[in-house]
């Protein structure tokens, strides 16, 4: 008899625990909505966190591109003031050509400000061009710069 009521009181304890264990069907698909709403919530952080690293990126190299131009500017500067003291002839043909960088170098800081990245992919494609035209004007004014001396 008390093996009878022992194994009674084992199967009603591993019955209760089993049901107790189980989720009803409304539990599961409580459960599934929230890691849904949690997986959307981290979808929206992660769009929102990549659109903030293109601006900050987008900034730094605004920041950056104007200072190379600040940069140009004040060599341009500089030979405008060395080539004061040059002939006729080769000071006209050194100003014609440090106009040339000068243009270029407005033009160059006019492109900075009048851009407005859309995309990634657009900003990628703009910083590429804009980065291969600032080292052409770099090498040009260096170029220059050896030429004086």
């Amino acid at each position: 008899m008390k093996t009878t009521i022992l194994i009674l009181t084992i199967t009603v304890v591993m019955a209760g625990t089993m049901l107790s264990g189980c989720q009803s069907s409304a539990d599961k698909v409580k459960n599934a909505q929230d890691k849904v709403q949690d997986a959307k919530n981290k979808v929206t952080e992660a769009k929102q966190d990549l659109k903030q690293a293109l601006k900050d990126s987008i900034q730094q190299f605004k920041k950056e591109s104007e200072e190379k131009i600040t940069t140009n500017e004040k060599s341009i500067a500089e030979f405008k003031s060395k080539i004061a003291k040059e002939k006729k002839e080769i000071k006209a043909q050194y100003e014609k050509r440090l106009a040339e960088l000068e243009q270029k170098n407005r033009e160059m800081k006019k492109k900075l400000e009048d851009f407005n990245a859309d995309g990634r992919d657009q900003w990628t494609s703009f910083k590429s061009g804009f980065n291969h035209d600032m080292d052409e004007l770099g090498k040009a004014i260096k170029g220059f710069w050896d030429k004086i001396k």
